[in-house]
Parts: structure tokens; C-alpha cells; sequence
């Protein structure tokens, strides 16, 4: 069974992590970063692990943040976001501005932030340029630990 599954990893890893860090980023409840570190750790380039997760994963908060923008009726009536995590992004917002995009990585509120982001109709550039980082920083990290750490052991 191991064995059909590094296979399957092999052969599907960077369409497969697209996939997963894509969803991971909308209010699926999906992790990809496991899928990162099993790929570095097979040997796939870090560098491209690390971009095809950012990309996927910045695309899909790209989903959420137009969901925000253009598509309230529907947050509201199929995903509704409990208010207490909507409130504290506003807070987030209001206290430290755009900048609060570069956290969109956390658990729990990255895709809140995106969210509210769209909902606050903050502009798309800003909003593109300190998610990307934020989310390629997160990637970044992941990927070269496994590096620098299989290497020390």
C-alpha cells in the first residue's frame, strides 16, 4: 500500500499538490502542507514544491476573496462564516490595514481574511502582492525546513 501511494505521489505530486493547496485556501477544510513535506522529502525540487503550493494556494484564496467582493448573498446564505471569526477580521483590518493579508496562511482565519478582504472590497493589487508573499513565505519555510532537516539528521 506504501508503495501505490509513493507511486501515485510520484507521478501525480504537482498536480496533486496544486489541487489540494488550491482547495486548502477556500473554506474547504484541507491542509496541504503534510503533501509539501512528503514531496520535498521524495526528493521533488523544493523550489517548484514550494511555487506550485503558493500558486494553487494564492488562487484559491483569489476564489474566496471574490466570493467576498462579489458574491455576499451566497457567504451568507451556504458558507456563513460565523460572525465572531468575520468580526475579528474586521478588527484585524481596522487595527493594522492591508497588511493583516500577509497572515492569510493561519488556520482558521486565512480564509476569513480573504473573505472580509473581498467584503471590504479592498483593492486586488494590494491584495495580491501581501497574499502571494504571505502565503510563498509559509511554503517557503515548510519546504526548506524538511530540506535543512533531513539533510542534519
Amino acid at each position: 500500500m506504501f508503495e501505490t501511494l509513493s507511486t501515485f505521489i510520484a507521478d501525480y505530486g504537482y498536480l496533486n499538490l496544486f489541487v489540494l493547496s488550491f482547495l486548502a485556501s477556500t473554506v474547504l477544510p484541507f491542509g496541504s502542507e503534510a503533501l509539501v513535506v512528503a514531496l520535498v522529502y521524495q526528493g521533488f525540487s523544493p523550489f517548484s514544491v514550494v511555487m506550485v503550493a503558493t500558486t494553487g494556494n494564492f488562487l484559491g484564496s483569489c476564489t474566496t476573496y471574490y466570493l467576498g467582493l462579489k458574491g455576499r448573498h451566497v457567504l451568507e446564505k451556504y458558507l456563513s462564516p460565523s460572525p465572531e471569526k468575520l468580526e475579528k477580521s474586521e478588527r484585524l483590518f481596522n487595527k493594522y490595514g492591508v497588511y493583516t493579508l500577509l497572515f492569510t496562511w493561519v488556520p482558521g482565519i486565512g480564509d476569513v481574511i480573504t473573505m472580509v478582504a473581498g467584503l471590504m472590497q479592498l483593492s486586488f493589487r494590494s491584495f495580491s502582492v501581501l497574499v502571494f508573499i504571505g502565503k510563498f513565505g509559509r511554503y517557503f519555510a515548510i519546504a526548506y525546513s524538511v530540506v535543512f532537516f533531513s539533510h542534519g539528521l
